[in-house]
């Protein structure tokens, strides 16, 4: 499975911004997907989940301003960003998981997209 992030660059406080995330490979519509970003200085952090059934959850610093979604036919993740704060200048990971049968599960991280909120 092959990952790629598309939608970054810069946008002023307020504004809004949508990453898009193309995978490769087959499998995406039993892929658990999902959104990370890790600003400047800072750890990896979830941001907003979808499970291969459309259970959407996002993290508490972006709830009510970024909104996950996922097209099956498309192959495509998507994380509509509104709102968008200084705090959310980061580069934004597309992930994926794939979990089999056993338990067991495998991870696919996309090469990332700059996002910078800046007045």
């Amino acid at each position: 499975v092959q990952l790629v992030e598309s939608g970054g660059g810069l946008v002023q406080p307020g504004g809004s911004l949508g990453l898009s995330c193309v995978a490769s490979g087959g499998l995406f519509q039993i892929l658990n997907m999902a959104w990370y970003r890790q600003g400047p200085g800072k750890q990896r952090e979830l941001v907003a989940s979808i499970t291969h059934g459309g259970i959407t959850d996002t993290a508490d610093p972006v709830k009510g301003r970024f909104t996950v979604s996922r097209d099956n036919a498309k192959n495509t993740v998507y994380l509509q960003m509104n709102s968008l704060e200084l705090e959310d200048t980061a580069v934004y990971y597309c992930h994926a998981k794939l979990i089999f049968a056993g338990g067991s599960s495998t991870e696919y991280w996309g090469q990332g997209t700059q996002v910078t909120v800046h007045s």
